[in-house]
């Protein structure tokens, strides 16, 4: 446990199953001056729970940040068999790249067990983002069930709510994963108790989701890549004009590389959706993304939309308003924030 730090901060606690964009998220978080990273809490997801917090711990050393605590948390869905994705992010989950490994030992402390306790420790004060299935949120839930009324604010990558998912027809990775720990989270943090309560404490009221609808206008092209490497002052590949490598730069490139290809084949262009540094930025900046309060409820036995995160824009149910849904993105800002903070990180610590 790290003590608090600077008060003008963000305290912000990142749940991740790392892959690559999860390893972006991690190093935009780490080049943020404003945020305080206070924990990192690890999940199954794009690779096994053990591979997650391997790649979380040695990216943050990476990035210089060994002493940020990270702790594993479930390694299986609620209810459902695991399902990792090797094809999009590689056996390793970070593409072709290799790390060292991690020198930092894990948390004794447990995953959930971590988003509670932080929580509680900075009441009101605390802003989680969850870009990983959401299991280990809905445990935390589960444990500490005041926990919609001590997070600051939530904010959710996962879900698609007006256009087409990137798992199944209508469904996004992360929803689609662990669907009930998503019915768990929208139940709890959505709940008209709950977010009167929250309003009148003075907190954002509902959980905000960037789903694809804003997290796929985050598309780093190779032009990126190559202004992010101008900033570190390196050639695309990490290599210096003297011969040595800039290790960031080079990872990035490794496993960006990796994903680019995936997405060449799948979906139609040379680069990478990024939707998770996105969703971090957000976080931090919420005049990044535009959104629409709209009752929402996730499928969890559908034929064909099991995982289908379903907006009822008309009000056809009529219950309340349970989700901030992100409808629009500053795509370019993100990017020239991105690619200059990370790209300042890398020159420092590479």
């Amino acid at each position: 446990m790290r003590p608090a730090g600077d008060p003008a901060r963000i305290p912000v606690l990142l749940d991740v199953d790392t892959g690559i964009d999860d390893s972006l998220a991690l190093l935009y978080a780490c080049a943020s001056p404003e945020v305080d990273l206070v924990a990192v809490t690890c999940t199954a997801g794009n690779v096994d729970a053990g591979q997650v917090a391997e790649n979380t711990r040695a990216v943050l050393e990476l990035a210089g940040h060994p002493d940020v605590e990270v702790a594993s948390g479930r390694e299986t869905p609620l209810v459902r068999p695991l399902v990792t994705t090797p094809e999009t992010h590689g056996p390793r989950g970070i593409g072709y790249a290799t790390l060292p490994p991690a020198r930092t030992p894990l948390s004794a402390r447990d995953g959930p067990d971590v988003i509670a306790a932080e929580a509680r420790r900075r009441p009101g004060g605390l802003t989680i983002v969850c870009v990983a299935p959401l299991t280990n949120l809905a445990l935390a839930v589960e444990r500490e069930p005041e926990l919609p009324l001590l997070v600051g604010r939530l904010v959710i990558m996962g879900g698609s709510f007006r256009t087409p998912g990137n798992t199944a027809p209508t469904t996004e990775w992360n929803a689609s994963v662990d669907p009930e720990a998503v019915k768990v989270v929208y139940d709890a943090f959505g709940a008209e108790g709950v977010q009167r309560e929250r309003a009148a404490r003075g907190l954002h009221q509902r959980p905000i989701a960037l789903g694809l609808d804003v997290t796929e206008r985050a598309k780093l092209i190779p032009a990126h890549l190559e202004r992010l490497a101008a900033r570190a002052r390196c050639a695309p590949d990490g290599t210096r004009p003297d011969g040595s490598v800039n290790a960031v730069v080079r990872y990035l490139a490794d496993a960006l590389r990796f994903y680019m290809e995936f997405h060449s084949r799948y979906d139609g262009f040379y680069g990478a959706f990024i939707h998770d540094a996105f969703a971090l930025a957000a976080a931090l900046d919420p005049a990044l993304v535009r959104t629409a309060p709209v009752p929402a409820d996730v499928e969890l036995a559908g034929t064909l939309t099991t995982g289908e995160t379903v907006a009822d824009w008309r009000r056809t149910w009529g219950r309340p308003d349970t989700l901030d849904v992100g409808v629009e993105a500053d795509a370019q800002t993100f990017f020239d924030r991105f690619i200059e903070r990370v790209g300042a990180l890398a020159a420092a610590v590479g």
